[in-house]
């Protein structure tokens, strides 16, 4: 065999395997069974990873409904109690706005054309007056069990006295308030009283949390009741003294179904209160109606009439207030021959001890009286315009009370049976009669020219307005207008029941034949037959 010999160039290639080499090719491997393990891993999480998603949600919502609702309750429970605190606040001592602006007030007096603030003296300190001991049992608490209605002609001192006793516990536990017609105004009068805001204020819709619906303002009040409800429950324990809410000008509400549905709801808490001795409400009024509607439902309520000063007190008043302002010594007699003009009526007796000529005064005070009656209830005899009728029956009505009343004076003083200076009066069921009218003396009370009182006797306003009675009665011609306005009046009245028939196409002999008969008549009582009249000769 020949034998092939290699080159010698020709070498042997031997090729060795690094480690780094190696161990690359198992990490690699490694890697590739780790994805390979991984995606079978993915695999299993993508069939159960839905159920861990809906769990997580599911509790991030309830996490935070949860945190929501207590947020919310949270502030519901807050607002709640600060409603209360702040109604509490109401009737801690010191006064409210309202209160405060009825406290603040002066007294003037015009010397000439100069104005002197007298301070410190309101209307009635210097005139005592037998009904402030009752008031202030009332306004301090010690009179209980009861609601109180105060009545009298306007500026007999209601008022006044009521924040006299009012300043002597400085306002704890009282809440006051002005009333007024339009139930709006009221409610935010009642709230600005007891220092809430009817909800005015809540966010609760922020966390979804409804507040009071939207309601009409009896609504509202009820709810403002219910609040001050739980205040006096809690002032009752630590005091032993009920709250007092005082409506003051409660003749303001509207004698409609709205009016009366209101003093209905008071009456109702202000009975209620009473028999738990919870909270005592104060009625003042100057006009009647108010205590005809509350009456058929009183069990609890105390009537408190407030009339005129009596002669000597008046007297002995004006002589000292004019000795201490004025440095003057006025005698018996000139104060009371003002006294007889004015009568015992406390602004008036105010406004004449404060003038600088008060015989002056009082004179003036006569004739404005006079001027308001006249212009309220002036007749306007026979040229009577048509359209005056329904003010003219008003008209009429009140001068035939005045003409009464004069009557009753002057009958009383010949048999001796009246006092001096006193005013005659009349009941109300025979004032409607002479009136001819049941509604017109509620509206003659109203605009002051009569007055009812607690007992239902009829009287003139005040003394003055008596007095104006008398003069315009007496003067001459009166009788004759005055028969002369009811003629015209009945008149009308007769114009008003007549009907006008016109008949047409009476020519020729034409002519209408009407039936007359009762309604249960089958057969005419009566033919009337209308013809044309003839021609007449030329």
């Amino acid at each position: 065999m020949a034998r092939i010999d290699r080159p010698a160039y020709a070498q042997r290639v031997v090729f060795v395997e690094q480690a780094d080499t190696a161990a690359k090719k198992q990490s690699g491997s490694s890697k590739n069974s780790r994805r390979r393990s991984h995606s079978s891993g993915h695999d299993d999480d993508a069939k159960g990873g839905w159920k861990s998603r809906l769990l997580e949600g599911g509790a991030t919502a309830f996490g935070s409904v949860v945190v929501l609702g207590l947020i919310g309750y949270s502030y519901e429970m807050y607002y709640k109690w600060l409603v209360l605190q702040k109604m509490d606040k109401a009737f801690d001592e010191g006064y409210s706005t309202p209160e405060l602006a009825a406290l603040t007030r002066h007294t003037y007096a015009n010397l000439g054309r100069k104005v002197v603030i007298l301070k410190d003296m309101e209307d009635d300190n210097w005139i005592s007056r037998q009904e402030q001991g009752v008031i202030d049992a009332i306004v301090d608490g010690t009179a209980q069990g009861q609601y109180h209605l105060i009545t009298g002609e306007k500026g007999t001192g209601k008022t006044s006295m009521l924040l006299k006793a009012m300043r002597r516990i400085e306002g704890k536990g009282i809440a006051m308030l002005e009333a007024h017609g339009d139930l709006e105004v009221f409610r935010l009068r009642l709230g600005k009283a007891l220092n809430y805001d009817f909800h005015e204020d809540y966010i609760g819709s922020l966390f979804s949390f409804k507040g009071p619906r939207d309601a009409t303002p009896l609504l509202d009040i009820e709810r403002a009741f219910n609040k001050m409800e739980k205040i006096a429950l809690r002032r009752r324990q630590l005091t032993g003294k009920p709250l007092l809410l005082i409506i003051n000008r409660a003749h303001l509400l509207r004698d409609d179904d709205e009016g009366r549905h209101l003093l209905e709801a008071i009456q109702q808490r202000a009975e209620l209160w009473a028999a738990s001795m919870l909270v005592t409400v104060v009625f003042i009024s100057d006009e009647y109606w108010i205590e005809e509607r509350l009456r058929p439902h009183a069990t609890r309520m105390r009537v408190l009439p407030v009339h005129d000063i009596s002669r000597d007190t008046a007297v002995d008043a004006i002589k000292e207030f004019r000795a201490r302002v004025f440095h003057e010594k006025v005698t018996t007699e000139a104060v009371e021959k003002v006294y007889a003009r004015v009568g015992g009526r406390l602004r008036f007796i105010s406004q004449v001890a404060k003038a600088v000529d008060m015989d002056l005064a009082s004179r003036t005070i006569v004739e404005r009286e006079k001027q308001w009656f006249l212009n309220q209830c002036w007749i306007l005899g026979k040229e009577m315009d048509p359209e005056a009728e329904k003010q003219q029956d008003f008209c009429m009505a009140a001068m035939v009370l005045a003409k009464a009343l004069v009557a009753k004076e002057d009958e009383m003083k010949k048999d001796g049976t009246i006092s001096p200076f006193a005013l005659p009066e009349l009941p109300l069921h025979e004032a409607r009669q002479i009136m001819t009218r049941f509604d017109f003396i509620q509206a003659h009370d109203h605009i002051n020219i009569f007055s009812i009182d607690s007992n239902s006797k009829v009287r003139a306003d005040s003394v003055a307005m008596q007095n104006v009675f008398r003069e315009v009665v007496n003067q001459e011609g009166f009788q004759e207008l005055l028969d002369e306005t009811q003629e015209r009046l009945d008149e009308l009245e007769a114009l008003g029941r007549t009907r006008e028939i016109t008949l047409k196409d009476l020519v020729g002999g034409g002519g209408y034949n009407a039936s007359v008969k009762d309604g249960s008549a089958k057969q005419a009582n009566m033919v009337i037959s209308f013809r044309a009249a003839p021609d007449p000769d030329p």
